[in-house]
């Protein structure tokens, strides 16, 4: 099935420069990081920058499939690419439109699901049970659905396809719906794999070693890998939906230097 087959491809994809690859994530990582210590931009400028980075990532996942050594650079290409504006404002769109999907669910349980979101209280078992937060969960999501079709491809039909926002976010939303059944299935293999696989991996480490530090060191790496190889498959779905791009946003700026 093509939603499977895209998560393989995201694996096989990986495979080639894992190191590379890996690499470009833990800088990532170290700039959310840093931005993240900035007092109230740090809480919403990563928010923003997050279609700027996903196509730095996906501009390594086109440069690995066209033969290219990645580097962690290419974090920064996409701030020197003339779409950059306009990743900027899908960036703030998705902003708002999270947060209105977190204002619906704040209506629906009071605020607990934004509550334990924020870090401002715990997973407290009875305040979960006696709230309505499993159906806030359900609302906001349902609310946010259509925004995530609407932005999936949009970072990519910006900055290669040079379309506007608008017109990118439209592209995207009936694309993802013309492929709706086989994102069902990629969404499923995620959960599969990106959630239900690490569970059972952290689960099996506890009764055999009970101990708390060695599954940290296990899971990390591993949450690391499969977030890495998420993007990769991203990229995927973006060339069997629309045309692969002739050059990465990297070595168009690159070229132009």
């Amino acid at each position: 099935m093509t939603g499977w087959l895209w998560l393989k491809e995201g694996f096989a994809l990986f495979r080639k420069q894992p190191v590379e690859l890996s690499t470009l994530f833990i800088s990532y990582m170290f700039i959310m990081i840093g931005i993240g210590i900035v007092p109230v931009i740090g809480q919403i400028a990563p928010l923003i920058l997050v279609p700027v980075f996903s196509l730095a990532f996906l501009s390594a996942s086109a440069q690995v499939r066209n033969g290219e050594r990645v580097y962690p650079k290419l974090l920064f290409a996409a701030f020197r690419s003339p779409a950059i504006k306009s990743l900027l404002m899908l960036g703030t769109l998705q902003l708002v439109v999270g947060m209105l999907a977190l204002g619906v669910s704040v209506l629906v349980d009071g605020g607990v699901f934004w509550k334990v979101l924020s870090g401002e209280t715990g997973m407290d078992p009875a305040v979960v049970s006696e709230s309505n937060m499993g159906l806030a969960i359900l609302a906001a999501a349902l609310v946010y659905l259509p925004a995530a079709m609407a932005f999936w491809f949009a970072a990519p039909l910006v900055a290669w396809q040079k379309m506007s926002v608008s017109k990118a976010v439209f592209y995207s939303f009936f694309a993802v719906r013309q492929q709706f059944r086989a994102f069902v299935v990629y969404g499923l293999a995620w959960v599969a794999v990106g959630v239900i696989l690490p569970t059972v991996a952290s689960l099996v480490l506890a009764l055999m070693f009970n101990s708390a530090s060695l599954i940290v060191m296990v899971m990390m790496p591993l949450s690391m890998l499969l977030t890495v190889v998420l993007y990769s498959s991203f990229y995927i779905t973006y060339t069997d939906v629309f045309p692969a791009p002739e050059q990465p946003v990297a070595a168009v700026i690159d070229a132009e230097a």
